[in-house]
């Protein structure tokens, strides 16, 4: 991986986001208050990340593109599994970063929220 690389960089610089690898070195596990927001596989050409997603935006996203897949080894109505492969553009992957990221920090307890979520 690129130390300029922006998915990285996001999904390290988010609130409160921490990575583990519970599954092994290959696999960058990125949480919020100890749930998963993404995964990402570090020994992949090209990597895979999955993400949590609303039901129904998941699958508009996997209609929209070929490279977005039910979540693999996860719940396919709430996560999918983006093949980072260049055709979904890099805005796109970033805003759906961000979009599981508020996912899971809507779920957290009120005085959690409070304390981390920047306005997001």
């Amino acid at each position: 991986m690129e130390q300029s690389d922006p998915i990285l960089s996001l999904l390290l610089a988010l609130p409160a986001s921490i990575e583990e690898y519970p599954f092994g070195p290959h696999v960058s596990v990125y949480k919020l208050g100890g749930k998963i927001f993404a995964l990402l596989t570090t020994d992949d050409d090209p990597r895979q990340l999955s993400l949590k997603c609303k039901p129904e935006e998941a699958e508009v996203l996997r209609h929209l593109y070929e490279s977005i897949r039910p979540g693999y080894h996860l719940n396919k109505r709430h996560w999918n599994t983006i093949t980072l492969d260049g055709s979904v553009p890099e805005d796109v992957v970033l805003e759906l970063i961000r979009d599981s990221y508020s996912l899971i920090m809507s779920a957290l307890p009120k005085a959690w929220r409070s304390r981390y979520n920047e306005g997001s």
